[in-house]
């Protein structure tokens, strides 16, 4: 089973990357759980607004470990969860207990600054983790925009692991969400 925990410190932005990677992987021959720990609901909101094609989702405020355990029993494959963008009891909890830490950072100082804190308890918790740049300018003529290999760089002093790609601009993702879709729907 993999637990994918999902930290930002971008609002309901948040949420969207629980919700379409779990589109994308959920199949009834590979069933995967929605954890929302974020106190906004916004992955919930989103569910609900899927009706009859809603995901499995708990909304918790302690015990990640606690489901991913019941999760595992029952044979679910994929967890994904979803926490608050601050250092509370629960993240902490939910950092420890999960198998990889995916942190969406948008390319600028101020945004990097903020995710050294969850990079911080990912590292002393051993856990896995990597930074996925997040709003990022386009790439114009297959060259990357400034502010991109400015924050590739800076994340590299830092030797903070970040994915080869980048999401350019969250539109079609947000505009899918308000529907209860992923993007790929």
């Amino acid at each position: 089973m993999c637990s994918l925990l999902l930290r930002a410190r971008e609002g309901r932005a948040r949420a969207l990357w629980p919700a379409h990677l779990a589109v994308h992987v959920h199949r009834p021959s590979r069933p995967c759980l929605l954890v929302d720990d974020d106190p906004q609901g916004s992955l919930t909101l989103w569910n609900e607004l899927r009706e009859n094609d809603a995901l499995p989702i708990k909304t918790v405020k302690r015990g990640v470990a606690d489901i991913l355990k019941k999760a595992k029993r029952d044979g679910v494959e994929w967890v994904f969860i979803d926490t608050p963008p601050n250092v509370s009891v629960s993240v902490i909890e939910a950092i420890e207990a999960a198998t990889l830490v995916i942190i969406p950072c948008r390319p600028g100082l101020f945004d990097i600054d903020a995710v050294q804190e969850a990079i911080g308890y990912a590292g002393q918790a051993r856990t896995p983790y990597a930074v996925v740049l997040n709003a990022a300018p386009p790439k114009r003529q297959d060259i990357e925009a400034a502010a991109v290999t400015a924050a590739r760089e800076c994340l590299g002093r830092l030797q903070v692991p970040v994915c080869g790609g980048q999401i350019t601009h969250p539109a079609s993702f947000s505009l899918a969400l308000t529907a209860g879709e992923g993007v790929k729907e």
